[in-house]
């Protein structure tokens, strides 16, 4: 199986600079690589999946809201969302009226519960920032609101969005922090220790490219660490629960006692024969 990560960037201006696409085949990094910009990177996304229908690949960015929010728009599903942020998603960024905030004179006026999806646990200790957010560190609303158009036009080219479809190729949200664990990104030394350590066994010349920034690390680890998850990434199907169908769900590898995520929530996981014959 072929697995892809890509660190998003939402910047509106030269994003083909910080998007990073890593690409891990059976186990080993074989692309790290930026320079296109979003339409050029979804294009390329599209290539390698009619080439290789069985890739998984993660975007870095929410795929949707809460849903109390979907709720007040009228949104039942992922692509009623993805459709409004087509024609209204750069209205939206560009007035940042509420629920949106984070540019100058833009406070948050939300109580924490309405700021998150409610999909996005903490059980791992690791929580992203809110999708309403589209300035200030860490700010990562911008990037969701200009990633969710791409997504639809994944889905009308037949790729699975979990949780909200499934199909291959299958695009999954991922938050690289969860992925990587514990490490200062802002130091190159410390990327670059990282690497070694931790992927010993990865083409040399991929993994100092990787140590040069942090998108680039991003990408990179984020696809070597979902490869050691294949088999789960395999047996991903459509949850039961409704709200994941509207909110979306990152991607994180399971965790002990977990294994009921692997088949919706519905009854016990299946076999990895059954996974197959199922996929």
């Amino acid at each position: 199986m072929q697995i892809i990560a890509v660190d998003w960037s939402g910047r509106a201006n030269g994003p083909a600079e910080s998007l990073w696409r890593a690409e891990v085949r059976h186990g080993r990094l074989t692309e790290l690589r930026n320079g296109l910009d979003r339409d050029e990177l979804i294009a390329k996304l599209l290539e390698l999946g009619e080439a290789e229908p069985r890739t998984v690949i993660g975007l870095d960015f929410a795929f949707s809201f809460p849903a109390w929010w979907c709720e007040e728009k009228g949104w039942s599903s992922g692509e009623d969302v993805w459709l409004a942020m087509e024609h209204e998603g750069e209205d939206l960024l560009k007035g940042c009226e509420d629920p949106f905030w984070g540019r100058p004179g833009k406070r948050n006026t939300h109580p924490k519960a309405r700021l998150y999806r409610q999909t996005e646990g903490d059980e791992d200790g690791v929580r992203p920032k809110s999708v309403f957010q589209i300035g200030g560190a860490g700010a990562v609303g911008t990037g969701s609101v200009r990633g969710m158009p791409h997504l639809l036009t994944l889905a009308k080219a037949g790729f699975g969005i979990w949780p909200f479809s499934k199909g291959w190729p299958c695009v999954v949200g991922i938050y690289p922090r969860a992925l990587t664990g514990p490490v200062n990104k802002g130091r190159w030394s410390a990327r670059h220790r990282y690497l070694l350590e931790r992927f010993p066994e990865q083409p040399g010349e991929l993994l100092e490219r990787a140590a040069g920034s942090e998108d680039a690390f991003d990408a990179a680890v984020s696809a070597l660490v979902m490869s050691e998850y294949e088999a789960e990434l395999r047996a991903l199907a459509p949850p039961a629960d409704p709200t994941e169908r509207v909110e979306g769900k990152i991607w994180r590898p399971q965790l002990p006692g977990d294994a009921e995520a692997l088949s919706g929530g519905a009854g016990p996981a299946m076999s990895p024969g059954e996974r197959e014959g199922a996929l």
